[in-house]
């Protein structure tokens, strides 16, 4: 018997009504179920709306004056990453991405770290359906080669990328988890190549992560 308590015919019942209704879906090839687009979008509109918007905000505006770059808060959303909420930097030179503003999954921090620790079937159904946009000369379109990037993300939890999504832009990012341990948003920093090396915005992870686990204390309040 599940752990439900309910015998499985019920259980199946009940999943197949919430696939029906979108808050779950099944896994290609497999009987199993997982998280649907509607049950994505609702965490979404509770992300965003969420009572601790102002402290959370507050958290971002800490990070971005300890490193001196524009930080943000993205979360999940089908294949691509959503901005809900962004600290600019006072640099002259920065780029705009406003609260709302999509970013695909293959070329930015943010999204490769989502996809490398998401699981198996559902990474190679969003790097597969269609054909990936190459957004500059130095984005990876090729879902095998990206698969194997992914593999040093996935152990580091750091998502990088060097002018992948934009010329002249570096991105970083690192996991925000929830009450059960799994990634549900990330913080992540853009900086541009003008004023720092790959290796000086991987130096900043370590203060991204302490803003991230602030994050993560206020979700499971």
């Amino acid at each position: 018997m599940p752990k439900t308590g309910l015998p499985k015919p019920t259980v199946y019942r009940l999943c197949a009504v919430l696939e029906d209704l979108g808050f779950l879906e099944r896994e290609l090839g497999s009987k199993r179920f997982v998280v649907g687009y509607r049950q994505e979008r609702l965490a979404l509109e509770s992300l965003m709306n969420s009572t601790n918007r102002g402290a959370r905000h507050a958290i971002l505006e800490a990070l971005a004056r300890e490193v001196g770059e524009t930080v943000n808060l993205t979360v999940l959303d089908g294949n691509w990453v959503v901005y809900i909420d962004r600290v600019e930097s006072h640099w002259p030179l920065r780029t705009h991405l406003q609260p709302g503003t999509r970013v695909p999954l293959h070329c930015g921090a943010s999204g490769l770290l989502f996809l490398s620790l998401m699981s198996a079937s559902k990474r190679r159904r969003l790097l597969t359906a269609a054909p990936l946009e190459k957004y500059t000369e130095k984005a990876l379109t090729d879902a095998k080669q990206i698969e194997e990037r992914l593999k040093m993300i996935r152990r580091t939890r750091v998502g990088i990328e060097a002018e992948e999504f934009m010329r002249g832009l570096i991105g970083l990012a690192v996991p925000v988890y929830d009450a059960r341990g799994r990634i549900c948003a990330t913080v992540s920093l853009h900086a541009p190549t003008a004023r720092f090396t790959v290796d000086e915005v991987l130096a900043l992870a370590p203060a991204l992560q302490r803003s991230a686990d602030a994050i993560s204390r206020l979700l499971v309040r």
